[in-house]
């Protein structure tokens, strides 16, 4: 008998009947034709409106614009072809992986089979390979989290590792080993896409830059706060979602760039379910599941305050956001719970 219980549903309690459960699972290629085409539609005038700016202060807010555009949706949308569920259509799921894995910056079968591993031991100390921050966070764990520095530094790691075929331990033991070629193919074919980007200034070609390299870092910091209150300040070691993962409540814009992914403990819970079907997931089981929390910009800068006052010895409740017990003291010292792993 394993020595684990998977993280979903069943773990957490949580009840849906096999018919509601299979019809809002049910995958089709036009939602995510249809997403595809309006991010691309999108890139398209914010990509114009750099292009029209360059020469002036414009262009910086521009780029962020077009920045944020850019890397919030290549993450939802390499999130959810890792799941294989953006598309019906399993060639069209795969190259969209790809592309916007290249985008994301992250070779795309250690994205898919790591992100498994965080589905199976979800916030588990040890078992999980997608914890990308020390827990309990401080102000300098934020800081290196959101600035997205701290990512691209293991993202690099990873590339270079797969690049001469040195596997480390956790991509052995969440990878079938039959995948490892296939991964230092694409390693070594996306470190050479990007060599190709941060070259082409030296032979005299910019688009690169203003298009594609100064938005990708004013987008990421952007990006990374989506990610961050997944599960910042819950419950590690919980078989449980519901203690373990945050749900909040988004605007139209939040949860076009997110892909709905706002319902993360919907997500968690049924990760069968296509994004578009996340809305409906969440109705469905509303009544098990605790309230979301706040927008994005309130639980991040509930999040921002908690993570100040515990740098400085304060005490730590938030205001509105839901926090695990540990999480929650009278200031002193911190005793860190986990390590990152990513």
């Amino acid at each position: 008998m394993p020595d684990y219980v998977p993280t979903n549903a069943a773990s957490s309690g949580v009840r849906l009947d096999k018919r509601t459960l299979k019809s809002i699972a049910a995958r089709s290629d036009r939602p995510g034709l249809i997403y595809l085409a309006q991010w691309i539609c999108g890139l398209l005038v914010t990509g114009a409106l750099i292009w029209w700016s360059i020469g002036t202060l414009w262009m910086w807010p521009a780029m962020l614009i077009h920045g944020i555009l850019l890397t919030v949706p290549s993450y939802a949308m390499s999130h959810e072809t890792t799941h294989g569920t953006a598309f019906r259509t399993r060639w069209l799921n795969e190259a969209v992986l790809w592309v916007t894995s290249l985008i994301y910056m992250e070779e795309p079968l250690h994205r898919r089979y790591t992100h498994t591993n965080h589905h199976t031991h979800t916030w588990h100390v040890g078992k999980d390979s997608q914890m990308p921050f020390d827990t309990p966070m401080g102000f300098g764990g934020w800081l290196a989290e959101i600035t997205g520095f701290a990512l691209l530094r293991f993202h690099m790691a990873v590339f270079l590792n797969l690049a001469i075929g040195r596997y480390t331990d956790t991509m052995k033991m969440v990878t079938p080993e039959g995948e490892f070629a296939k991964m230092t193919r694409n390693a070594r074919i996306m470190l050479a896409i990007y060599a190709l980007i941060v070259a082409a200034p030296f032979f005299g070609i910019w688009w690169p830059v203003w298009l594609l390299i100064v938005p990708r870092v004013l987008g990421a910091p952007v990006m990374l706060l989506f990610t961050l209150i997944q599960h910042v300040e819950l419950q590690e070691n919980s078989p449980s979602i519901l203690e373990s993962t945050r749900s909040f409540r988004g605007s139209w814009l939040a949860n076009f760039l997110y892909m709905n992914m706002n319902n993360h403990v919907e997500h968690h819970l049924y990760p069968q379910v296509p994004f578009h079907a996340l809305p409906a997931l969440s109705n469905a089981v509303k009544d098990q599941v605790p309230e979301p929390d706040p927008g994005f910009f309130r639980t991040n800068f509930e999040v921002l305050l908690v993570v100040l006052r515990r740098s400085l010895g304060q005490p730590t409740k938030a205001p509105t956001i839901r926090q695990a017990p540990h999480m929650i003291t009278e200031g002193g010292p911190v005793e860190r719970v986990a390590q990152r792993t990513m």
